[in-house]
């Protein structure tokens, strides 16, 4: 027998029409790539996304066609999210801080008819524009002042001309939950990017999950302002739960330094902000450096890598706001695991408390995950044993885009995250490390992350990463690369020593090498490939 309940399909225009109806005053601030802040509400955005959709329409724009982005946080942006999806085409979100060769690849592979740009990413665009095989007209999302007369790309159209004759009255039209509404590439740090295809179901659960108390805990009352940039998984699906939530967005445009987003934090009085652990550490140098204080933000997910401790404790102690470290990956929409602490670790220790937070947290309902062995059998949940880390459920991929990779689900339909970790009796999940870095030596096994972390604890380490480097008695050994604070002094004696109180003496690295820089990819994280190859005849001291 089944129920009595009315089946509607959840798609994201509900998210739109929902906020424009309950919270339609509520506002959305930006910062423009042309200067000013823009205002406006949740009410103006929805006619906007509407008109976006009349525009594709009337340029014979269809049902499942790929509509490329390639822009900042912003509130144009914002309204492609709702215009192209909302119609039933793909928004496909691309990276600017790729590769050109990589920004080639995706745009040809996806096959994008269209191609949205913000204002300072014209002149990457003309210089590619020739290679792009399917893109029949570039936006330029601005208004025809700011238009630099030097643009040399044939019939450049103009986002505020494109929308302007159009009556914003749109209704949305109702289809299938599981058509697709969204595409974003992974950071192909190995081979070609390949991409991960959402649909309006997955993503609206994700609303709903990341929302949750225990998770993001995003409400009517929040300012939320998203550093997490909108050409990356979604900004981590921010502008959808905002919207579900009614909470005021803030979006910082291309300024991501950490004068221009204290400015935001400050006017705006934005009270929840998520990032990647780079952009936090110019935040914090900035306020240190200025003898300055937060008057509103209570917290601030941390996610794309590790959280370094330090980072915690300086955000806790001389700021007052509570990290929430985070973990999930392109292929789950990206919401993993976030950590609150439960009510019974309130009465531990500071030492201790720590150690909590520095795990990835427990992931909410829709996300299972579980831990296996070499030969797949699953490992317990003690917090001590470690293996590959496994997780399926409604927001998590089945597959990439056009098939490439084969099938990436095993029979009992778990998606294998390459990433090693621990789970501990009570859900809270631990990265370790990657499988590809975990170091290998002796038979053990050395957590590159842990490691890591416990160099950046030291007062004179801006950053560190952590490499395993051949040697012919056990295999591999640790190589620690760092990057010194400015003016700070440190020599390997001294950092060694320091290592010596915090991990296990076998842990402890063979040698040091100095940097000026650590490379990154295009989404923050450590470019450990890059390392690699930079590092791939060292040999080390003891070797």
């Amino acid at each position: 027998m089944l129920g009595l309940m009315q089946d509607r399909p959840l798609l994201i225009s509900q998210l739109i029409d929902h906020a424009a109806a309950n919270h339609g005053d509520t506002e959305i601030v930006s910062r423009t790539v042309e200067g000013p802040i823009h205002r406006y509400t949740y009410r103006d955005a929805r006619v906007r996304a509407r008109k976006v959709a009349e525009a594709l329409i009337s340029r014979g724009v269809t049902r499942g066609d790929r509509i490329g982005t390639l822009a900042w946080n912003g509130y144009r942006h914002f309204e492609l999210y709702y215009g192209i999806s909302g119609m039933g085409a793909v928004c496909h979100t691309i990276n600017p801080r790729l590769f050109p060769e990589q920004i080639v690849y995706i745009v040809n592979h996806a096959e994008d008819q269209i191609l949205f740009v913000d204002l300072n990413l014209l002149p990457t665009v003309e210089k590619l524009l020739p290679q792009f095989t399917t893109v029949r007209h570039v936006v330029a999302m601005t208004d025809r002042a700011h238009l630099p007369r030097d643009c040399r790309i044939p019939t450049l159209l103009v986002y505020e001309e494109l929308i302007a004759d159009q009556p914003g009255t749109y209704e949305w039209p109702e289809f299938d939950e599981r058509t697709a509404s969204s595409l974003c590439y992974t950071s192909g740090t190995t081979g070609n990017p390949k991409g991960v295809l959402y649909h309006h179901r997955s993503t609206l659960l994700h609303a709903y999950g990341s929302a949750l108390p225990d998770t993001l805990g995003i409400g009517a009352r929040a300012v939320v302002l998203p550093v997490v940039p909108m050409f990356h998984v979604n900004a981590w699906g921010l502008p959808y739960s905002g919207a579900l939530a009614g909470a005021k967005l803030v979006f910082p445009g291309v300024a991501l330094d950490g004068a221009s987003l204290y400015e935001l934090f400050e006017q705006e009085r934005v009270t929840f902000t998520a990032g990647v652990p780079t952009v936090w550490l110019a935040l914090l140098n900035h306020m240190q450096a200025n003898k300055l204080k937060l008057s509103t933000l209570k917290y601030a997910v941390i996610g794309g890598s590790a959280a370094p401790p330090a980072m915690i404790e300086t955000f806790a102690r001389d700021f007052g706001v509570e990290v929430l470290h985070a973990w999930g990956m392109s292929e789950m929409s990206p919401l993993g695991t976030v950590n609150h602490p439960k009510e019974k670790h309130q009465a531990l220790s500071a030492d201790e408390l720590l150690k909590v937070r520095l795990k990835q947290g427990r992931p909410p309902f829709g996300v299972e995950m579980k831990i296996v062995d070499d030969a797949g059998k699953e490992l317990p949940r003690d917090g001590k044993a470690f293996g590959d880390l496994l997780v399926r459920g409604p927001w998590i991929t089945s597959g990439y885009f056009k098939g490439e990779g084969g099938e990436v689900l095993d029979e009992g339909g778990w998606f294998a995250t390459g990433d090693v970790a621990t789970i501990d009796p009570d859900g809270y999940m631990q990265i370790t490390d990657r499988s590809k870095d975990v170091i290998k030596s002796g038979g053990e096994w050395i957590s590159s992350i842990n490691l890591e972390n416990a160099a950046m604890a030291h007062p004179a380490v801006a950053e560190a990463a952590v490499i395993g480097v051949a040697h012919p008695k056990w295999d591999e050994r640790p190589l620690l690369i760092v990057h010194r604070k400015p003016d700070a002094q440190i020599d390997k004696t001294e950092l060694i020593e320091f290592l010596g109180t915090r991990v296990a003496k076998w842990w402890l690295p063979d040698d040091v090498q100095f940097v000026d820089a650590i490379p990154h990819t295009a989404t923050g994280k450590i470019l450990k490939t890059k390392l690699r190859e930079t590092f791939r005849d060292y040999r080390l001291p003891t070797a």
